[in-house]
């Protein structure tokens, strides 16, 4: 069995020790480790790592200068491996900018044995994940399947939207900023998102989007009114859906159980947009690891919602897009400026006789 090797970057030797003991112990991972960027770099030639780890903080480089020249020499995903503070989560959404893969959150307390648990459920998949799509013993990156479409016209479509509902996760932020530099500040709908992401980043993520992009976003609460061109990020850590009171829509939030092992879960957001729109939905599912949306868009689709997926090239990993396209639930296959055209042809569409302040309900 060929196995996936990993080079965890990291100067703390209880991070490594950790690190290493849970990849080491799966049948298909082999790791070795680096305490220093130094290290770390000459590291790339004698292991030919197929996905590396790295913290974002080093005594010798910081991790976002690693990072830069760790893609400068080699094409292998980079997983961050960081804190949950305000400055270690604006590192990492930095270095998700430049070019890292994913990241990892490392556990705050908690018994060994607990934070071994919570870090084997969240890096293993991603590792196995992002490995295959990064040969590193070829130097470039696999060759991606070639942009794929289904037509949308077997199905008949009401003249308007109501709602855009996104779901996304690794790569997603990368993504959304991507689809939201194109997309105009005059959409006449409220647009609505789970991108996977635990507190804090949430925030800072719609901050960031907000100051690069023409809409304004903001990280949902609960009893939010939804209001026509506003973003709601779904808050880490909670499952956010659409209620009616009234006659008005608004966010509600709840830690119920993870669905898909995830909350906020793309699934939750997705069935209360299906029963409040129905056919005035447009569901779009972006670049992402696991099927979270899956059951979320047969509802969406059963009521006769739109439901657009990012095409497997762009994507850093096409598993929730794929998983929908593969179903045949998919009325489009798209890269992210169709995606981005999409979007804004049927945000700017209103219902007939009806304000955009309106168009929510």
């Amino acid at each position: 069995m060929t196995k996936t090797r990993v080079l965890v970057v990291d100067d703390s030797v209880v991070v490594r020790r950790l690190l290493t003991d849970i990849l080491s112990a799966e049948p298909d991972i082999e790791v070795s480790s680096a305490a220093t960027a130094a290290l770390a770099l000459a590291k790339l030639e004698q292991v030919v790592p197929d996905v590396i780890t790295l913290d974002v903080e080093l005594p010798d480089m910081n991790g976002l200068e690693l990072l830069e020249e760790i893609r400068r020499r080699v094409k292998v995903p980079v997983i961050m491996f960081s804190s949950l503070t305000q400055k270690a989560a604006a590192t990492t959404l930095d270095a998700l900018a430049r070019g890292a893969a994913d990241y990892v959150a490392k556990p705050a307390g908690g018994t060994r044995e607990e934070s071994s648990a919570l870090v084997r459920a969240q890096l293993v998949p991603k590792i196995r994940a992002l490995a295959p799509r990064f040969p590193a013993s070829s130097g470039t990156m696999k060759a991606a399947a070639p942009v794929t479409k289904r037509s949308s016209d077997e199905r008949v479509f009401g003249s308007s939207v109501g709602i855009i509902a996104i779901g996304c996760s690794t790569g997603g932020p990368n993504a959304l900023a991507e689809l939201f530099q194109a997309v105009p500040a005059d959409i006449d709908v409220p647009i609505v998102i789970v991108q996977h992401m635990p507190p804090l980043f949430t925030r800072l993520l719609a901050e960031r989007l907000t100051s690069s992009c023409p809409l304004t976003f903001s990280e949902g609460r609960a009893g939010d009114v939804l209001e026509a061109g506003r973003v709601y990020i779904a808050p880490g850590d909670y499952h956010m859906r659409l209620v009616r009171e009234g006659a008005r829509v608004v966010l509600a939030l709840d830690q119920g159980p993870q669905e898909n092992s995830c909350r906020p879960a793309v699934d939750v957001l997705f069935r209360s947009v299906a029963e409040l729109f129905g056919d005035r939905t447009l569901a779009m599912v972006l670049t992402g690891m696991g099927q979270d949306g899956l059951r979320g868009v047969e509802q969406i689709r059963a009521r006769g919602g739109r439901i657009m997926v990012q095409n497997e090239a762009s994507s850093v990993v096409w598993g929730m897009p794929g998983f929908i396209a593969k179903a045949g639930l998919a009325d489009a296959v798209l890269t992210i400026p169709e995606l981005a055209a999409q979007l804004v042809r049927y945000g700017r569409k209103l219902i007939p006789g009806k304000e955009a302040t309106r168009n929510v309900g």
